[in-house]
C-alpha cells in the first residue's frame, strides 16, 4: 500500500468512526517549529477548497495552553512531530481527553503515535533519499485532499493526486538548477547580520520555515518572515541598497501579488534582493488548477537542502549544531 492508499483508507476509516457522532466538522492540524510551518499547505488547501469541514491550525503549546472551545467527537487533531516533540505530545493527549480523532505524523515512533489513534509515517525533506512527494507537508496536504475528497467531493482530485508523483522529479532537477545560484547567494549574504524572507499566499509557509528553522535556528543568524502583500503596508521601509531580502514567488492565483513585490524591489533594492520563482523551479510543469497546492512542497526541501547548505558552507558554520536545543531545560 502507498501513501496515497494508506492515507485514504486512514481518512475512510476515521470518518466512518465519527458517523454515529455526526462525522468530522473540524480539522486542527498541530505542530512545534518546522512541523507547524509544514502544515501550512494543508490548511491553504482547506481554506481554499473545504466548504464542510472548518480548518485552523496551531502551534502545539498554544493548543494546550488556550485549546479552542470546538474541539470535540467532531473534530480531526492532526499532530505532526519528527521524533515526538513533548508539547505535540501534550497536545495530542488534549485532543484524546476532549473526544476528538487523533492522527500522528512522524519520522519515528514516539509516545506520539502511542497516544494518536491512527498514524502515518513520513520521509524527512533533509535526507537526501527521500521521496519529497511523501513529506511531513506532503502527507497533511494528502490528509486534507482525502477529507476534502470524501466528504463533499474535489474535483481536481485525479490530477491533485497525480502531482504528488511529481514532487520528486520536479525536486531532483531543481536542485540541480538552483545549486550554483545558491553558491553565488550565499557568498553574496555570507555577511549579513539579517535575511529577510518574503513571500505570500501558497508559499507563506516555506518562507516562515526558511526563516525560523534554516537561518535562525541552523545558522544563527537573525531573520524575519515578511508577507508580500504586507511588505507595502510597513516593511518596504526597511529597503535599501544593502537590504539582504530573500522573495519566494509562487504560482497560483495570487501570483499577482508576488509580481508586484517583484516590480518594487527591483526598483528600489540592491544586489542583496534575491528572488527565486516557483516556474523556473519547474512548478508549471503540475496542472495549473494544482499547482498552487504544491508550491511548498518543492520550495521548503530546496530551501533547506540547497540554499541553507550553501550559506553553512560559506559561512563555515555546521548547521547541525546549537546554542540551546537538545542541550537545556526549556
Amino acid at each position: 500500500m502507498n501513501k496515497q492508499e494508506q492515507v485514504r483508507d486512514m481518512v475512510i476509516r476515521i470518518l466512518e468512526n465519527k458517523k454515529h457522532v455526526g462525522g468530522i466538522r473540524r480539522v486542527v492540524w498541530v505542530g512545534a517549529g518546522g512541523s507547524n510551518g509544514g502544515n501550512y499547505p494543508a490548511q491553504y488547501f482547506m481554506e481554499h477548497e473545504a466548504t464542510l469541514i472548518a480548518s485552523s491550525s496551531y502551534t502545539s503549546s498554544e493548543f494546550v495552553r488556550a485549546t479552542p472551545r470546538y474541539v470535540d467527537e467532531n473534530t480531526l487533531v492532526v499532530a505532526v512531530s519528527m521524533r515526538g516533540t513533548a508539547e505535540t505530545i501534550a497536545a495530542a493527549e488534549v485532543a484524546r481527553e476532549l473526544g476528538a480523532a487523533t492522527v500522528g505524523v512522524y519520522v519515528d515512533e514516539s509516545r506520539l503515535t502511542d497516544v494518536c489513534e491512527y498514524k502515518v509515517q513520513y520521509g524527512s525533506l533533509a535526507v537526501d533519499e527521500t521521496d519529497m512527494g511523501e513529506t511531513n507537508s506532503a502527507i497533511v496536504t494528502m490528509i486534507a485532499m482525502e477529507l476534502v475528497q470524501q466528504t463533499e467531493g474535489y474535483a481536481e482530485y485525479d490530477s491533485a493526486m497525480a502531482a504528488f508523483g511529481l514532487i520528486d522529479p520536479i525536486y531532483r532537477k531543481a536542485v540541480a538548477y538552483t545549486a550554483p545560484l545558491a553558491e553565488a547567494w550565499a557568498q553574496q549574504n555570507a555577511d549579513k547580520p539579517c535575511i529577510n524572507v518574503m513571500a505570500q499566499g501558497p508559499l507563506y509557509g516555506a518562507a516562515y520555515v526558511f526563516s525560523i528553522c534554516n537561518i535562525q535556528e541552523m545558522l544563527q543568524i537573525d531573520s524575519c518572515t515578511i508577507n508580500t502583500c504586507d511588505f507595502f503596508h510597513g516593511p518596504f521601509e526597511i529597503l535599501d541598497k544593502r537590504t539582504s531580502l530573500f522573495q519566494l514567488i509562487s504560482v497560483g492565483r495570487s501570483r499577482a501579488n508576488d509580481e508586484r513585490g517583484v516590480r518594487f524591489l527591483g526598483r528600489y533594492g540592491g544586489d542583496r534582493v534575491y528572488q527565486l520563482d516557483a516556474k523556473e523551479l519547474g512548478l508549471n510543469d503540475i496542472k495549473d488548477s494544482v499547482s498552487e497546492y504544491f508550491n511548498h512542497l518543492v520550495f521548503s526541501p530546496i530551501l533547506n537542502n540547497v540554499y541553507m547548505r550553501a550559506l553553512s558552507r560559506v559561512t563555515h558554520k555546521d548547521y547541525m549544531t546549537r546554542r540551546y536545543m537538545w542541550k537545556l531545560a526549556y
